[in-house]
C-alpha cells in the first residue's frame, strides 16, 4: 500500500466532506442549540470582549483587559494573531448586520473556515502517508469526533481551534520533510506559530524536534532537514516575539506565553541541529550522542537562566490558587480520571488516540514501505497521547495525528474485505470505522451509562445549571443601566463583560491571579472582609448566577461567609436585592453601611 506523496487529494471530495459538516454544525447550532448561549464558553465571550476592544483603538501591544479585575485592570496572555482575523471579519460583517450580529457572524464564519483548512490538511496527510483511499475516512472520521467538533463549532472563537490547525500542519510539514527537505522550513515555521499563539503546543513542538533529530541519527542524508527546522523554528520565533511585544518588553521572561524563555529554547534547537549537521560522524550512536550532549549543555543553560519555568506555565500561580481552583477543572484532570466523571467524552477521544498508536506500531512491523514517515507520526502520536493521559484536554490534539493510522486500518480491512467477502472481513472493516467514531463510542457509553441509577439525571443537571445565565437576554437589564464595578460568580464575568458596559473583579484567567483570589475571598471569607473587598475596589454591584459552584462555597468557608448566608436568605442590609421580577440573574446594589 504504497502512497502517492506529490499527488493531490480530491478536491471535489473534500468540498463535499466540508459542506456537509458545515451545514450539520450550523443547523446544530440554530436548532438544536437555539437556547443555549452562541459563545457558549468564557473564552469564547473573552475573545470577542478583546475583539471588540481592539476594534475600538486598543493598541496592538496592549493586551490588558480594562474592565477585568477592576479597577486595576488584567494582561491576559492571548496573541493578536487571533484578534486580527476576527477583527477583520467583524468590520467586513458590521455595514451588513451591525454591531452586535457582526459579532455572531464572524463566530459562524471563522471556526467554519478553519474546520475546512484541517479537514484539507488532513486529506494531504492521508494522502501521503496512505493514498487516494485513505482520502475519505480521513475527511469523515474528524467530523465524528467530539473533540473537533466542539472546538469548530459556531461560536467557537477561541485560540484552541488555531493550535489545532497549525499542530497538524507541522505533522504534515515534518513528515513531508522526510523526503522534502525545504519542507522542514515549513514545519519550523508552524511550530513558532503554534508556540506563538499557546503554550498548549509545545508536546507536539516537542514531538517535532525528536523527529527532526533522530532523523538525522537515522539517516545523515537528513543533516540538511534538521538544520532546515531548527532555523525556521528560530527565526520565526523571534519575529513572533517582535510581533507579541513591544521591543521594550523583549526581554520580559514568562512561563505562559511566548517570552525569551521559549525564545531561547528555539535558539538552543538551531544551534544544536547546526551544529550536529556539521560535525562528521559515521554512527547512528555517535550522532545520537552528539545531539544528546549538545541538547543537554543548551537545556542545561536555559533551566539555569529561567529556573522559574521548570515548574510549567502555572508554575509562578498563587499555590492557593492551584490547589482550589486549577485542580478542580476537570479538563485539566488526567484521562483515566474523567472517565468516571466524563466517560461519553473520555471513551470517544481517548480510545482513537490510543488505538492509533498501536495501529501505527502494527503498521511499522508488517510493511516495509514508508517505515520513516510511519515512525515519524508514532512520535507525534506518543507524544500528544501522553498528554492526554496527564490531562483530558490534551485529547484534541492527539485526535488528528490518529487520523492517518485510523485510515490506513480501514483501507486494509477494506481490501480484506473486497478480497475474502466473508463475516468476519465485513465486521473488521465495520469495527474499524466504529473504533475511531467519536460519537459512535460516545453513543455507546451513554448508553451503557444510562444504566446506572440516577447518573443520567445528574450528568443533565450538571451541564442545564449556568447555561441561561450566559445568554444575551440574561444581561438585557443590566446593559441599561450606567456603567458599575461588579463583583460575579468568576464564570460570568466574561459574558457580562461581552453584553454590557460594566466592569468585573474576575472571570477565569490565571494571569488575573489578584481578581480571581479576591471572588473566592468574596464569596468564602467571613462577610466583614467581602465587605472590605467591595470597599476597596469600589464595587457598586453584586450579580449572582444562582447555578454557579461559587454560591455554594468552598469546604473550608467561614460560618457567616456570603455563600452561607446566601443559603440561609440571611444576607446584610447593606446588600439590596434590585433584581427585576422573572430576571435571570439577581442583582444587588451595595448600599453604604
Amino acid at each position: 500500500m504504497t502512497a502517492a506523496p506529490l499527488s493531490r487529494p480530491d478536491l471535489r471530495v473534500v468540498a463535499l466532506v466540508c459542506a456537509a459538516a458545515a451545514t450539520i454544525l450550523v443547523v446544530r447550532t440554530l436548532v438544536g442549540h437555539a437556547d443555549l448561549p452562541f459563545f457558549a464558553d468564557t473564552d469564547d465571550a473573552m475573545r470577542m470582549v478583546m475583539v471588540r476592544d481592539f476594534l475600538a483603538g486598543q493598541p496592538w501591544y496592549d493586551l490588558t483587559a480594562h474592565r477585568l479585575n477592576t479597577p486595576f485592570g488584567a494582561e491576559l496572555h492571548w496573541s493578536r494573531l487571533i484578534d486580527l482575523p476576527l477583527a477583520l471579519l467583524v468590520m467586513v460583517f458590521t455595514p451588513l448586520l451591525g454591531v452586535d450580529q457582526a459579532l455572531v457572524a464572524a463566530g459562524y464564519a471563522w471556526p467554519l473556515l478553519l474546520l475546512a483548512l484541517l479537514l484539507w490538511l488532513s486529506a494531504l496527510l492521508a494522502q501521503r502517508l496512505v493514498g487516494p483511499d485513505g482520502v475519505l475516512p480521513a475527511l469523515v472520521l474528524p467530523v465524528l469526533s467530539p473533540a473537533i467538533t466542539a472546538e469548530f463549532t459556531p461560536g467557537r472563537v477561541d485560540h484552541h481551534n488555531v493550535v489545532i490547525l497549525l499542530t497538524l500542519a507541522l505533522i504534515w510539514a515534518g513528515i513531508e520533510a522526510i523526503r522534502r527537505p525545504r519542507f522542514a522550513l515549513l514545519c519550523g515555521f508552524f511550530a513558532a506559530s503554534a508556540l506563538a499563539i499557546a503554550t498548549e503546543s509545545l508536546p507536539t513542538i516537542a514531538a517535532a524536534i525528536l523527529v527532526m533529530g533522530l532523523a538525522f541519527v537515522a539517516d545523515p542524508a537528513q543533516a540538511r532537514t534538521m538544520r532546515n527546522f531548527g532555523l525556521a523554528f528560530a527565526g520565526s520565533a523571534m519575529v513572533h516575539l517582535a510581533i507579541f511585544r513591544p521591543p521594550s518588553r523583549w526581554l520580559e521572561a514568562a512561563c505562559d506565553v511566548l517570552s525569551p524563555v521559549y525564545v531561547a529554547v528555539a535558539l538552543v534547537v538551531a544551534l544544536v541541529f547546526t551544529l550536529a549537521s556539521l560535525v562528521p560522524v559515521r554512527t547512528p550512536w555517535q550522532r545520537l550522542a552528539l545531539l544528546a550532549v549538545l541538547a543537554g549543555i543548551g537545556m542545561g543553560t536555559v533551566a539555569l537562566v529561567y529556573p522559574q519555568c521548570l515548574h510549567g506555565p502555572y508554575g509562578e500561580l498563587d499555590p492557593w490558587l492551584q490547589a482550589n481552583w486549577i485542580a478542580t477543572i476537570i479538563e485539566a484532570r488526567p484521562w483515566f480520571t474523567t472517565i468516571t466523571e466524563l466517560p461519553a467524552y473520555a471513551v470517544a477521544v481517548g480510545l482513537p488516540a490510543l488505538l492509533a498508536s498501536v495501529v501505527v506500531v502494527w503498521r511499522l512491523w508488517t510493511v516495509r514501505e514508508q517505515r520513516a514517515e510511519w515512525a515519524a507520526l508514532l512520535l507525534f502520536l506518543v507524544c500528544t497521547a501522553l498528554v492526554m493521559l496527564i490531562q483530558i484536554r490534551g485529547a484534541r490534539l492527539a485526535i488528528m495525528p490518529a487520523m492517518p493510522a485510523a485510515a490506513w486500518l480501514i483501507v486494509t480491512a477494506r481490501r480484506r474485505y473486497l478480497s475474502r467477502p466473508r463475516i468476519g472481513t465485513i465486521a473488521g472493516l465495520v469495527l474499524s470505522w466504529l473504533a475511531f467514531s467519536g460519537v459512535v463510542l460516545s453513543l455507546l457509553v451513554m448508553a451503557l451509562v444510562n444504566v446506572v441509577p440516577g447518573r443520567p439525571q445528574q450528568m443533565a443537571e450538571a451541564r442545564a445549571g449556568k447555561e441561561p445565565c450566559l445568554l444575551p437576554s440574561a444581561f438585557a437589564d443590566l446593559a441599561a443601566i450606567p456603567p458599575e464595578r461588579v463583583m460575579t460568580p468568576i464564570d460570568l464575568g466574561a459574558h457580562l463583560l461581552l453584553y454590557t458596559p460594566h466592569e468585573v473583579v474576575a472571570a477565569p484567567y490565571h494571569r488575573n491571579q489578584q481578581g480571581v483570589r479576591d471572588a473566592f475571598r468574596f464569596f468564602n471569607d467571613p462577610i466583614a472582609d467581602a465587605r472590605a473587598i467591595l470597599d476597596n475596589r469600589g464595587i457598586g454591584l453584586v450579580v449572582l448566577c444562582p447555578a454557579m459552584a461559587e454560591l455554594k462555597g468552598l469546604p473550608s468557608r467561614a460560618d457567616d461567609s456570603f455563600a452561607n448566608l446566601y443559603a440561609r436568605g440571611d444576607l446584610p442590609d447593606w446588600l439590596q436585592d434590585v433584581s427585576l421580577p422573572g430576571a435571570t440573574l439577581q442583582v444587588f446594589a451595595v448600599l453604604p453601611e
